[in-house]
């Protein structure tokens, strides 16, 4: 009996640990402190060249702006728990598959109204409950609804609000029923708890509240309110001038937030308050306006903020996810938080405290020359890290890849001020660093913990724009005018200014010191012409794993790269059906024990006309 079992136990024995290893990726960021980083090692240095297409997803949803009235752009980043793959599309709906093979599930249609105009088509993904045996679905839409799925079967949850939903704008756009107020992040569970930001309109003075709400994640009834301005008695109030802070839009959290479950911390990157550019009705610092701030995630008491921007001229939001990190210093490791911002620079503070873990500095930045405004005299400046993005140009950095695009750009400029970093616009044209879309955006950094590295991806790419007056009844006295989108960009959408445009840059947490930097992304037509590598412009972000990768698609070039996390080479590149203007993640499969990548690629968006509905993995032959 003994022999004759022998052989299927040490089968069994060598089977099980794939199957128990099994590494799953059940919140956005990979965790809840959005670190993306994964201890898969299966697909690594060696072997990432074998990487093959495993199975491809297609939404069916495409707009290029033709017929609807805005276009699509596939952010989502999937989730993987307990082998079903989660996501959400363009036109919000919520997507359950098979992950090892791709093969749909469930799908749940929330019949978003596509005719009424929003800023894109867009949604980055869903959350994950699970309490006991019950397990749900979090999706949010663009047009204020938050709903509770059922995790197996894609159903509302009657229980939930009302038949499975609650009217997220109820207690917060009342008052202004056009406006926009939805969601296009997914929002944070903690216990029984969802913590949702928002997307509200934030071009007029006055709009929906950008206020962060907690929900029960059963009932759907609101727990607790944070006010990211401040009421009257309320800390902060005072930093708003008069009564600028009654109605206030914007200064919400867009993105996606982070959480210490451990401590029971959620950290808020909010964003400028409205209108993005003109603050003359708004004078003061402006809190919570671009700030960092962590939040009893029990009560949604604040516990430490700091404002980052002050009295934000530039729409230069805090766009990312924080990342949860740990610093060693004096010998002893410290909990940590770390900040990307649209202006390349990296603010690190104790998780606990909100204690600057690298000096920051205010300096004197330039004055606004426009009627009215009072631009606030110095902003932070941290020691270290060194700034990921461009800050100013100078006329030698004009452009020389090609002739016809040199000529373009200098008539471009032609009466127009190179701005200093930080200058406020102007009546002229001025040209600022970095642009509309900043150096890093939404895609943030990813953050090894083996080594205390974080990986950003930026772009270089300016704004050209100047202040005008508003139209007599307009609610802002000034507003901003310039170059279509105010991209500083020629024709053929190559950036002004002479390469890289894009980049990704391995930052050391521990020294506050770049390891190493590479160009990020090609110009087909240029490397046509001869021209080396110049890098693009990117929107989505990385993650990094113990088989010693970086992955990162983003580019505006329809390729998917890994690239070695010591070293910084590109080791593997491969052609999506279009740009994957979105992070990726990886998970090792419960039945077939292999690992995969996967990516959305939905091209489009602002870069590019190239469109697709694909949901790409990869995996090893």
């Amino acid at each position: 009996m003994f022999r004759s079992t022998l052989p299927i136990l040490l089968l069994l024995l060598s089977v099980r640990p794939s199957m128990c290893q099994a590494q799953e990726w059940p919140h956005y960021g990979g965790d809840a402190g959005g670190s993306k980083y994964s201890t898969l090692k299966q697909i690594n240095q060696q072997n990432v060249t074998q990487l093959k297409v495993a199975w491809t997803y297609h939404t069916g949803e495409i707009s290029d702006g033709s017929t609807l009235p805005v276009r699509t752009a596939f952010e989502c980043t999937p989730l993987v728990v307990d082998g079903i793959l989660y996501l959400s599309t363009p036109f919000g709906k919520a997507v359950a598959l098979e992950a090892e093979t791709g093969k749909e599930l469930w799908s749940f249609d929330p019949r978003l109204d596509k005719g009424r105009p929003s800023y894109l088509f867009i949604s980055r993904g869903v959350s994950y409950w699970r309490s006991g045996r019950q397990s749900r679905i979090f999706l949010g839409t663009l047009d204020g609804r938050l709903f509770a799925l059922d995790a197996r079967g894609g159903k509302p949850v009657p229980e939930f609000g009302k038949g499975g939903s609650i009217d997220f704008r109820a207690g917060v756009a009342e008052k202004f029923p056009n406006r926009v107020c939805g969601l296009t992040s997914p929002p944070v569970v903690f216990q029984n708890l969802v913590i949702a930001g928002s997307i509200v309109a934030d071009s007029e003075p006055r709009g929906p509240s950008g206020d962060v709400r907690a929900f029960d994640a059963r009932t759907g009834k609101l727990v607790w309110q944070f006010h990211t301005v401040p009421r009257l008695g309320e800390f902060g109030n005072e930093t708003w001038e008069k009564d600028s802070w009654v109605d206030r839009g914007g200064t919400n959290a867009w993105t996606t937030m982070s959480l210490d479950a451990q401590r029971g911390i959620v950290y808020l990157p909010l964003t400028s308050p409205s209108p993005d550019r003109y603050g003359g009705e708004r004078k003061g610092q402006n809190l919570f306006g671009n700030s960092l701030v962590a939040l009893d995630a029990h009560t949604g008491k604040r516990l430490w903020h700091y404002q980052i921007i002050h009295h934000d001229l530039w729409d230069w939001d805090l766009p990312a996810q924080p990342n949860l990190v740990t610093l060693q210093r004096e010998g002893k490791s410290v909990p940590a938080v770390a900040q990307i911002t649209k202006m390349g620079l990296l603010f690190v503070f104790d998780r606990l405290t909100g204690k600057p873990l690298f000096d920051i500095e205010e300096r004197p930045v330039p004055a606004s020359e426009v009627p009215g405004e009072a631009a606030w005299p110095t902003q932070p400046f941290p020691a270290k890290p060194p700034p990921v993005a461009r800050h100013v140009m100078t006329r030698e950095d004009l452009t020389d890849v090609t002739p016809e695009s040199r000529a373009e750009c200098l008539q471009m400029i032609e009466g127009a001020k190179l701005g200093a970093f930080f200058e406020p616009l102007g009546l002229q044209t001025t040209v600022l660093f970095p642009g509309t879309d900043g150096g890093p955006n939404w895609g943030g950094a990813s953050y090894d913990p083996v080594n205390n590295w974080m990986f950003v991806n930026s772009m270089d790419l300016g704004q050209a724009l100047r202040m005008i007056k508003g139209r007599e009844g307009s609610p802002a006295a000034y507003i901003a005018r310039g170059i279509p989108q105010g991209r500083f960009w020629d024709s053929n959408q190559y950036p002004c200014q002479k390469p890289p445009w894009g980049s990704l840059t391995a930052i050391d947490l521990n020294s506050g010191t770049f390891r190493w930097r590479s160009t990020l992304g090609v110009i087909d037509a240029l490397l046509e012409r001869g021209i080396p590598p110049t890098g693009t412009s990117n929107l989505g972000g990385s993650i990094v794993t113990a088989g010693g990768l970086v992955f990162i698609a983003a580019t505006n070039d329809s390729r998917f790269r890994a690239f070695d996390k010591e070293s910084g080479k590109e080791l593997w590149v491969t052609r999506l059906p279009a740009s994957g203007h979105a992070t990726p993640m990886t998970f090792q499969g419960k039945n077939t024990g292999k690992q995969f990548v996967v990516i959305a690629a939905g091209g489009g968006h602002k870069y590019n006309k190239t469109f697709s509905d694909s949901l790409v993995a990869y995996a090893l032959p």
